[in-house]
């Protein structure tokens, strides 16, 4: 299971989740005010005091960590590749949701205020990368599967 290559890239794409989740997707300083989004809120600071709204902002973590749980029963379906794809294509859902949701709600405040878009932002887009490579290596594993059914 850990050899294969599709593997790495599935636990590649669990880490650029979990990053995603952590770091900022946008941030504007001005002043004495900080305005950051995070995957799962929205804060502003002014002053040492912080104030922080989740709602509707916490739907990028919800789909982000639903994908995360979708790549970690991936890798756990090794066995199963026609399974492992399905997951795969289902995953690939959520993930376009997540990084649709973050560029929205960041695209949003990058035009009402300026600032710039953080690395929170393109870590989802490293996991669709990472889920597109697994799923192609899987892929290529199940014709060489069938290729040699054939041959027996």
């Amino acid at each position: 299971m850990w050899q294969r290559i599709q593997t790495v890239f599935l636990l590649i794409a669990i880490l650029s989740l979990i990053g995603s989740i952590f770091l900022p997707i946008w941030i504007y300083e001005s002043g004495e005010k900080t305005y950051e989004l995070y995957a799962l809120h929205y804060s502003i600071t002014e002053n040492g005091v912080k104030s922080t709204l989740y709602v509707p902002y916490a739907l990028t973590a919800v789909l982000l960590m639903a994908s995360m749980m979708l790549t970690v029963i991936e890798i756990g379906k090794y066995k199963n590749r026609m399974l492992q794809i399905k997951l795969g294509a289902l995953n690939s859902l959520f993930l376009a949701g997540g990084l649709g949701a973050a560029v929205y709600f960041g695209n949003t405040f990058l035009n009402e205020r300026g600032g710039s878009y953080s690395l929170g932002l393109w870590l989802p887009a490293v996991a669709v990368l990472c889920n597109w490579l697994a799923m192609r290596f899987i892929r290529r594993d199940e014709r060489i599967v069938r290729d040699s059914d054939r041959l027996r």
